[in-house]
């Protein structure tokens, strides 16, 4: 099974929203209240929950129509708007560390996008490459 673009852009998508619930679930914690009506009243923290929920929307339509091994690193992609995000909205310090950390996110999420593609392509896994020996046209058997 191969993975199209489009199941990849749903889960790259759905890491997006993800984050952006996060970003929610942060917002609204600074104004959390210990009581059923704080709760529901609490508009930031309802949207980061309602992220969250979109995402897995996003997710499963994406796991749906592709491969687990290429789609889930995927979502280490939400780190990197997390990130962002935490920058933009809480003015968090993006550190020398965190510039690493996000090199290396990358690097995996290429690596394993790449060691997929190459297996794909390979002639081990086609359909014409099954555990079914072939007998020559002439054979007595």
């Amino acid at each position: 099974m191969n993975t199209p673009v489009s199941a990849m852009a749903s889960v790259m998508f759905g890491s997006v929203i993800g984050s952006l619930g996060a970003v929610g679930l942060k917002s609204g914690a600074g104004r959390l209240q210990k009581s059923f009506i704080g709760l529901i009243t609490n508009w930031r923290l309802i949207l980061g929950v309602g992220g969250y929920l979109v995402s897995s929307l996003f997710y499963l339509n994406g796991m749906k129509n592709g491969e687990v091994s290429v789609l889930y690193p995927l979502v280490a992609l939400g780190n990197i708007w997390t990130l962002i995000f935490s920058k933009v909205f809480f003015g968090e310090q993006i550190t020398r560390t965190k510039y690493i950390a996000l090199g290396l996110i990358i690097a995996g999420v290429s690596l394993i996008g790449f060691g997929n593609s190459r297996q794909s392509n390979s002639p081990t896994n086609g359909p014409a490459a099954s555990n079914v020996a072939v007998r020559p046209a002439n054979s007595s058997n």
